[in-house]
């Protein structure tokens, strides 16, 4: 950007959200707009240079699209971008960022803590202490078991690190086969999915949600698996294809799962996954930390500035593949 006009912020959040914290920050830089839905985005968009996006569930970008006339980039305020990715953004010159790096660290102290829990079966121990019942029991090792990381991107690399840590070992999937990784024992390429799914002892879903991961692990993928195996998902929940995993469980194909994601969000009350003692959920919130909202917004003003003296963005997402880096 290279005009002295105050440039022009649209931010769009989810109905019924705050706006995100230290917004008075951009506003010393430029005007900035708010909006919702559909119907306030299209009043907004007319001269909006950039856009920062925190509801990463939205379709009202795409509805709205035509009123956008001036509009240069946009940052999602979330790694993932797969809400934002519709024919008219990705083939169009707008440049899309993404918030890379903020959660990177704190999903995987989740994939671990899962891993844990499932080793030292800490669910089954809540359940005893809740019934006031003392019951010794041997538990698992973690040391020596073998992870694999499905999506070997930044936040794949923070989980084999605390993997690796704990004396396991580390295996990642990505679109392609590299060799001495330094997080990794190895990285295979997409082609040897099945093959590393029958080796591992942990199975991590690190990945973003493209046309080529969607409904990845159904049960042909499952049935890949150790029965002796376990399902971490805290990448998104259309990867996994639920019924299919719910029969996996049902038949013993795999041992348990900790989901942050599903396809369905909120997961129903009647939903049986609620139901399974080897189960562990919690609410898409693996990566949020107290104060994460406020990091999201130092991160756009870091690359705002960026933006406004002319210079390269940082977390640019490649649009014909969906995901940054």
């Amino acid at each position: 950007m290279s005009t002295n006009v105050r440039p022009v912020v649209t931010v769009l959040t989810a109905p019924g959200d705050p706006e995100p914290p230290g917004l008075e920050a951009v506003r010393s830089r430029a005007e900035v707009r708010l909006a919702s839905d559909e119907a306030s985005l299209r009043e907004t968009l007319p001269g909006t240079d950039v856009m920062m996006v925190t509801d990463f569930r939205t379709e009202a970008l795409a509805a709205a699209w035509p009123a956008a006339d001036r509009l240069q980039w946009i940052h999602a305020t979330s790694a993932g971008v797969d809400a934002l990715m519709f024919p008219a953004l990705i083939e169009g010159p707008v440049t899309v960022t993404n918030a890379r790096g903020i959660f990177d660290r704190t999903i995987a102290e989740y994939v671990l803590c899962s891993i844990l829990m499932f080793a030292k079966d800490f669910p089954q121990s809540i359940r005893y202490q809740l019934a006031h019942q003392w019951q010794h029991r041997d538990t698992e090792r973690a040391e020596g078991r073998q992870v694999l990381v499905v999506g070997a991107g930044s936040i794949g690399r923070q989980i084999a690190r605390l993997v690796t840590a704990v004396g396991m070992h580390a295996h990642g999937i990505a679109r392609r086969e590299r060799h001495d990784d330094p997080d990794f024992v190895a990285v295979h390429s997409q082609e040897q999915l099945m093959e590393q799914l029958g080796l591992a002892d942990y199975v991590v879903i690190a990945a973003p949600l493209t046309p080529q991961t969607e409904g990845l692990f159904d049960a042909q993928a499952f049935a890949a698996m150790r029965d002796t195996a376990r399902l971490i998902n805290i990448g998104r929940g259309p990867i996994v294809k639920t019924d299919d995993l719910v029969a996996a469980l049902d038949q013993g194909q795999i041992a348990g799962a900790a989901l942050d994601v599903f396809e369905e969000e909120p997961l129903p009350p009647q939903h049986p996954l609620w139901e399974r003692d080897n189960v562990i959920m919690t609410a898409h919130m693996a990566g949020d930390f107290i104060g994460w909202r406020r990091a999201l917004t130092d991160q756009f003003l870091e690359n705002f500035d960026r933006w406004h003296q002319g210079e390269s963005l940082f977390n640019e997402v490649n649009k014909s593949l969906g995901y940054a880096g």
